[in-house]
């Protein structure tokens, strides 16, 4: 049984979700002040979505836009959490969900923007389980 999008992630189920081995995780979180998961007792570290938005941003600005480490601490230093968020780009949607809100275009802090996206998780959770609930797939 797989983990709804709102469910927190261990490193390991992170690492295997953005395709990158946990070592980059934990090398990460050191080179960038923005990455911050939730660490339990003994340092065992949980990611929630927005973590994990987070670190396809950072992911797609290395890997794919070309930027080094010092790069995108520029970035998120000039334009902030809201651009490494946008390199993310849109989550991926599973058949039959209907259309998604995008906060793309909408002027927000980060700390909104955040919030705003965990609460539709949230929403999205509630409404795969009322979906299972009513045998609908």
């Amino acid at each position: 049984m797989s983990k709804g999008p709102d469910a927190f992630r261990t490193i390991s189920e992170a690492a295997d979700e953005l395709d990158v081995p946990q070592h980059v995780l934990r090398f990460w979180e050191t080179r960038f002040s923005f990455i911050r998961p939730m660490k339990r007792a003994g340092g065992r570290r949980f990611y929630r979505p927005q973590d994990i938005a987070v670190l396809r941003g950072v992911k797609t600005l290395l890997h794919e836009d070309g930027y080094t480490i010092k790069g995108v601490q520029k970035l998120h230093k000039d334009e902030g959490l809201k651009r490494v968020l946008a390199a993310a780009g849109p989550r991926p949607i599973r058949a039959g969900s209907g259309p998604t809100p995008s906060l793309a275009n909408v002027d927000l802090d980060d700390a909104s923007r955040l919030r705003l996206t965990s609460a539709l998780d949230d929403l999205l959770a509630a409404k795969a389980r009322l979906d299972a609930l009513l045998g609908r797939s």
